[in-house]
């Protein structure tokens, strides 16, 4: 006995499959490369926040650079975000003001993420990642 239309459906699967699975693995890159740069933005803006509290308690202009700029870096490394060339920038402006005035400084982190690896299309190969955070000096405290 034969079932009516089975010889209809015969094949409908395998053609099912054929037009789903490049859709799922669209879906599924687009999904990976969204997750990548969420990561990179929580870890840079992390970054830039460690680094403002880093400068905010330097004595010096100098001193607040290098500090920002390593613990930035140190930041970055923990997170395990894969920069390219990663980018550190403090305004250190308000270490120019006299004391008693209120001041901040501000530390900038720029990273560009690879997209290239995914292999989607339309997709650019990197994608430019940047947060600032600005961190009160104290008002009492000596600068220089």
């Amino acid at each position: 006995m034969t079932v009516r239309g089975s010889r209809k459906q015969r094949g409908s699967a395998a053609v099912e499959v054929a037009v789903a699975a490049p859709l799922l693995m669209l879906i599924v890159l687009v999904v990976v490369a969204g997750g990548r740069l969420e990561l990179a933005r929580g870890a840079v803006q992390q970054a830039a926040a460690d680094a403002a509290r880093s400068a905010s308690i330097a004595r010096t202009a100098s001193e607040a650079t290098s500090t920002a700029t390593s613990a930035a870096g140190a930041t970055l490394a923990n997170q395990g975000l894969r920069c390219q060339p990663g980018r550190v920038t403090v305004d250190t402006a308000g270490f120019a003001t006299s004391v008693g005035t209120p001041a901040q400084v501000a530390a900038t982190v720029s990273c560009t993420v690879p997209l290239a690896d995914l292999g989607l299309p339309g997709l650019p190969g990197s994608r430019v990642v940047s947060a600032t955070v600005t961190s009160p000096l104290d008002t009492h405290r000596g600068r220089r």
